[in-house]
């Protein structure tokens, strides 16, 4: 019995050691600012664009380390949609305060402004932008990245991006380019919605393609990182990860976004938000959840495993009320098309139950907004005649192949 507990204890000792000394694979943006020393920041006045994501490998916050760096001058603090210590839920106005930590004043871009106004950036040299994304076209954090690189070359202020994993991986591009009168918060630039890059990547292109504001563009640096390849899952990167948003806190959560916030956007069904499975399910009182899993599987759609499953919401949509249908299991993250998914459980939806229309008995405004994450109402309209998504498979990739040639010369990695 000793030599057991003997051996239990050097096997205990042996993994913590392990778990204690791991290196990342990747060294973020971040991390090789401080590795440089941060010289591309000497002598100048710093604005820090930023959130709870900006962390280093051992959680340390972005703000506090560039306010401890004996030669970087932090001046100013600004947060975007989820406050700046991410304490607001999503859609509410962030308010501009006082960091309690450091002293320094914080502008608000998710309230009366969205883009830093010029008297923000008065006393500014060069704006530091350090979140970490999830890959998807109408997660605000791209929105607020782009207008503040409006903001810079409107007022002559450099900006510096510090790199971070695409936790979607960088190969896979899908979704519908906004048209014009679509450009919102939710689609601010005209990139697909599965758009395949880096946040340093997508602020080269929308600076080297001109897609800012009349065409300007500022002076733009981006701290590469390190040891990141295209085809990698976040898990891979042995970083840590800190919840992007409240609904978004794994890093696997950033791959069900794309699969059910489009449709989320109508509420017709449940997509786990208010229950434990945020952006996995796919639920409602009329299903029927295995023969609504056994269809869907019957698909077979590549990487993609449907499970049925029933539950009652906590809060938000359909609160306390039972409800069925399927769990999305992701069984190859590499290959599998995200955005689809949604309009072919709207497919087989209306096939099972034809008077089950996800686009009636809904406000106007919660259209719009479905419409606005498309970038277009031809996608529902097409859609919604038969609700096949072969109907608009060709119109969904409108684009896509074009843009990922163009974007293939703003590459980093």
């Amino acid at each position: 019995m000793r030599i057991l507990i003997l051996f239990l204890n050097i096997v205990f000792f042996i993994q913590t050691s392990h778990a204690q000394t791991l290196i990342p694979k990747v060294r973020t943006g971040l991390r090789v600012l401080r590795d440089q020393n941060f010289r591309i920041l000497a002598g100048k006045r710093v604005g820090l664009i930023t959130n709870p994501t900006g962390i280093d490998e051992k959680y340390s916050s972005t703000i506090d380390i560039l306010h401890e760096a004996k030669n970087v001058n932090l001046v100013a603090l600004f947060a975007p949609e989820h406050g700046l210590r991410g304490n607001i839920s999503a859609g509410d106005d962030v308010s501009s305060s006082t960091d309690t930590k450091t002293g320094l004043k914080v502008y608000s871009l998710y309230g009366n402004y969205r883009k830093p106004a010029s008297w923000m950036l008065k006393n500014i040299d060069v704006l530091v932008y350090d979140i970490q994304d999830i890959g998807s076209r109408s997660y605000t954090y791209i929105s607020t990245m782009g207008l503040v690189m409006e903001a810079a070359a409107e007022n002559g202020k450099e900006v510096v991006i510090l790199d971070r994993p695409n936790p979607l991986g960088g190969k896979i591009v899908e979704g519908y380019l906004p048209e014009d009168k679509f450009i919102s918060f939710i689609s601010q630039y005209k990139i697909p919605y599965r758009y395949g890059l880096t946040c340093g990547e997508l602020a080269k292109l929308l600076n080297g393609e001109k897609m800012l504001k009349n065409g300007k563009q500022c002076k733009l640096a981006v701290i590469k990182m390190q040891g990141w390849s295209r085809d990698m899952t976040f898990q891979e990167t042995g970083l840590p990860w800190v919840p992007t948003s409240p609904h978004v806190p794994h890093s696997h959560s950033a791959h069900f976004y794309p699969i059910s916030g489009i449709l989320g956007e109508v509420s017709a069904f449940s997509i786990g938000v208010g229950y434990t499975l945020p952006f996995e399910t796919f639920a409602a009182e009329w299903i029927d959840p295995v023969k609504f899993a056994k269809k869907l599987n019957a698909l077979n759609l590549r990487g993609i495993h449907f499970r049925p499953i029933s539950y009652k919401p906590f809060y938000g949509s359909k609160k306390g009320m039972m409800i069925h249908g399927v769990q999305v299991c992701i069984t190859d993250y590499r290959h599998a098309k995200l955005s689809e998914i949604q309009f072919y459980v709207m497919q087989v939806n209306h096939e099972m139950y034809p008077h089950k229309n996800p686009f009636t008995n809904i406000t106007a405004d919660r259209l719009r907004m479905f419409d606005l994450s498309c970038g277009s109402d031809k996608i529902r309209t097409l859609f919604s005649r038969n609700f096949r998504f072969q109907d608009i498979k060709y119109l969904w990739y409108a684009g896509a192949k074009q843009f990922q040639a163009k974007s293939k010369k703003y590459y980093l990695y």
